[in-house]
This record gives structure tokens, C-alpha cells and sequence, in this order.
């Protein structure tokens, strides 16, 4: 849609009615909560950082429960308003994948409650935090079959159009099993302790898995047809994405397995539990490596000819925090300064990239012209 030279002084200006921004709304306006979600709980895991840097975390934080209410509303007030045209969703091959952004996003809330919430309300956040889990373990656990199930028969896809976003629905599950190891310790009752990290280890395995015979798939689409077009430049990154949470989930997961299994007389399948948890995260994070240094060389590569700006862009942020997130919890498990310095360095490139991004999205959240809905598009 063109606009007047007046775009950047009236709100919405691109749109022809401020209706129309939650007409056009779709999920990929969630993966903003997960950008602005995971370097809120970086920043606030920065070893050595000075306190300005952990309260600089909790601000954003706040931003990402702002953010996430605000989505949740427009996107509820969608399916309310225009409900044959929200409907489509399901049978969009890309739109649809980004369903799998709102139980992450929602994941980086429960984290930060259990980072920021705890020592600023205490312990009366926890059954907040629970509650909040169980929701995300059903959007997760929903959207990582049965976005998969609408693949196999409804949409339309062809390999040389494959991009990273097929990752999204599958990867929510691990998501969500980092965040039920940060909680699990937390639960006052040893058995809930007990059924809370073994559904984490659970969703751990209903999610990986999957990821990874997604990355083998994808390795071969690029082998044969080459990169995707620039529009996707950043979907490079989202490979990093179930990797780093990955290792991430097995160093969580491992380093509280020894006290919740002992509680419940299984000291030696704690025990177990975490030294695969150390070694596991080790392996992930090598091959994590691997698709940090190729993403890097990919979007070189786009950026020769220069990448158009979409909510896309987001997919820049999150697989690198998460990254972050692992190495920094490597450098706790092994006290190796290596991965102290490489994950404090990790995090400043994303403070760089999410700069960059917020930037822009608020730019074109002004203009409106970041409100665009191809399920409609495509049915014009």
C-alpha cells in the first residue's frame, strides 16, 4: 500500500482504519515477546554484571508482560471480529507456524517471574508461575502436533520452499521444559517437584527429536535449492533456536535432577540425570557452534544486496539469547571463564541486534504498515 509523505506523523497512517490493525494481526507480532523476553532474562544472568544491568533486565521484562497482554487482546479481538478471515491461519503454510512464537513468548514471562518476580514479590509468585506453566505446556504440546498434523493434510508446501520456520510449533515443547527445570525447585511439595521435571524431560523429548530431523531436512533444501528469498533472510537463525534450548534444557534439567530424584529414593537416576545433562549440553552446544558460524556467513550474504525489514527480523534475537543462556549455564556448571566471556559477549551482540529490531518494529508499528496478514493476502 502506498503512503503520503505524512506516514510518519499519524499513527497507523498505512491503514485505513485503526479496525484494520487487528483486522491484519497475526501471531508473528509474539515473536517480539520472545526477543524482548529473552534479553530481559539474559541481561538479568550476566555474571559479574553491575545491578543497573539486572534492574535494565526486569524493565524489559515488564515490557515483555505489556507486550504479551497487548498481542493477547488484539489477537483475541481478531477471532472475534473477523473470525472466517483469522481462520485461515490454519491453512497458511507460513502464518500458521508462528502460532508456536505464543507459548514461547509466554514461556520468557513465567521465567522472568521466576527471576525478577521472586526477589521483588517472593514466593507468592510460584503458584502463579505453575499455573501459567500448565497453560504453556498445553499450547505447546497443541501446537507441536497438530500444526505438524495440518502440514501433512491441509496445506500446501514443497521442499524448495522449506524454510526454518517449521521449527517454531515443535520447538515450544523444549521451551517449555527449560522453563518447568527453573520452576520445579521452586514447588514447596516434593512430588510436585518430582511429576514437574519429569514432564519437563518429557517435553523435552517430544520436542527435540523432531527439531532435529527438521534440521536434516533443511540442510538438504539448501544443499539442492540454494537460500531462501530475502524476505527470510532471518529464518538462518531459528536453526540455532531448538539447539540452544536444547542444551540449555539438559544443563536446567540435569543440575536440579539430583535433589528431586533422591527425594523421591532414585539418587542414582539423578545422578545420572545430570552428568547426561552436562555432557548433552556440551554435544548441543558444538553443533550450536556450527549453526552460529553458518547463519553468520548466511546473513553476510544477504546483506550484499540488503534485507527488507518484516516482523521476521525477530528471528534474529531469540535463538541467539537462547544461545547466550547456554553458554552462560556452561560457565556455571564447568567454571570454565571461556564460556563466562563468550556468553557476556553473546549477550552484548544481542543487545546490538534487539536495538536494531525494536527500532524498526516500533517504526513501522507507528505507521501501521507492519500490520499485514497474507492469509488475507493470499485469498484477495
Amino acid at each position: 500500500m502506498r503512503t503520503t509523505p505524512n506516514t510518519c506523523r499519524r499513527p497507523l497512517a498505512a491503514l485505513a482504519s485503526p479496525r484494520e490493525a487487528i483486522r491484519q494481526f497475526t501471531p508473528n507480532w509474539f515473536a517480539a515477546t520472545m526477543g524482548t523476553g529473552i534479553l530481559a532474562l539474559a541481561l538479568g544472568q550476566v555474571p559479574g554484571a553491575r545491578p543497573w544491568v539486572f534492574q535494565l533486565g526486569e524493565g524489559l521484562w515488564l515490557l515483555t508482560v505489556v507486550l504479551f497482554v497487548l498481542f493477547s487482546a488484539l489477537y483475541a479481538c481478531r477471532w472475534l471480529l473477523f473470525f472466517q478471515e483469522a481462520k485461515q491461519v490454519f491453512g497458511h503454510a507460513t502464518v500458521s507456524m508462528f502460532l508456536g512464537t505464543i507459548p514461547m513468548g509466554l514461556a520468557t514471562v513465567i521465567n522472568g517471574l521466576l527471576l525478577f518476580g521472586l526477589p521483588r514479590w517472593g514466593v507468592a509468585v510460584v503458584p502463579l508461575a505453575e499455573a501459567l506453566w500448565w497453560l504453556d505446556v498445553a499450547m505447546a504440546l497443541a501446537c507441536g502436533v497438530l500444526i505438524p498434523f495440518l502440514m501433512f493434510t491441509r496445506q500446501a508446501h514443497q521442499i524448495e520452499q522449506m524454510t526454518a520456520v517449521w521449527l517454531l510449533p515443535v520447538v515450544a515443547a523444549e521451551v517449555a521444559a527449560v522453563t518447568g527445570g527453573l520452576l520445579a525447585p521452586h514447588l514447596s511439595d516434593a512430588a510436585a517437584q518430582f511429576h514437574l521435571l519429569v514432564t519437563s524431560y518429557v517435553l523435552w523429548a517430544y520436542s527435540v527429536p523432531v527439531a532435529l530431523s527438521i534440521l536434516v531436512i533443511l540442510l538438504l533444501r539448501m544443499a539442492l535449492h540454494k537460500l531462501p528469498h530475502d524476505s527470510m533472510a532471518a529464518s538462518s537463525w531459528l536453526s540455532l533456536g531448538p539447539i540452544g534450548t536444547g542444551a540449555l534444557g539438559m544443563l536446567v534439567l540435569g543440575s536440579h535432577a539430583p535433589a528431586i530424584f533422591a527425594a523421591q529414593g532414585l539418587a542414582g537416576v539423578g545422578e545420572v540425570a545430570q552428568g547426561i545433562g552436562v555432557i548433552a549440553g556440551l554435544l548441543f552446544w558444538g553443533l550450536g557452534v556450527w549453526w552460529l558460524l553458518l547463519a553468520l556467513l548466511i546473513t553476510a550474504r544477504y546483506a550484499k544486496a540488503g534485507i527488507p525489514f518484516n516482523l521476521g527480523w525477530w528471528g534474529f534475537t531469540f535463538p541467539l539469547g537462547v544461545f547466550a543462556l547456554a553458554t552462560l549455564k556452561l560457565a556455571a556448571v564447568l567454571h570454565l571463564a571461556f564460556f563466562a566471556w563468550l556468553g557476556t559477549g553473546l549477550v552484548m551482540l544481542l543487545v546490538l541486534m534487539w536495538l536494531l529490531v525494536a527500532s524498526k518494529t516500533a517504526a513501522g508499528a507507528y505507521r501501521g504498515n507492519l500490520f499485514y496478514s497474507p492469509c488475507i493476502a493470499s485469498k484477495g
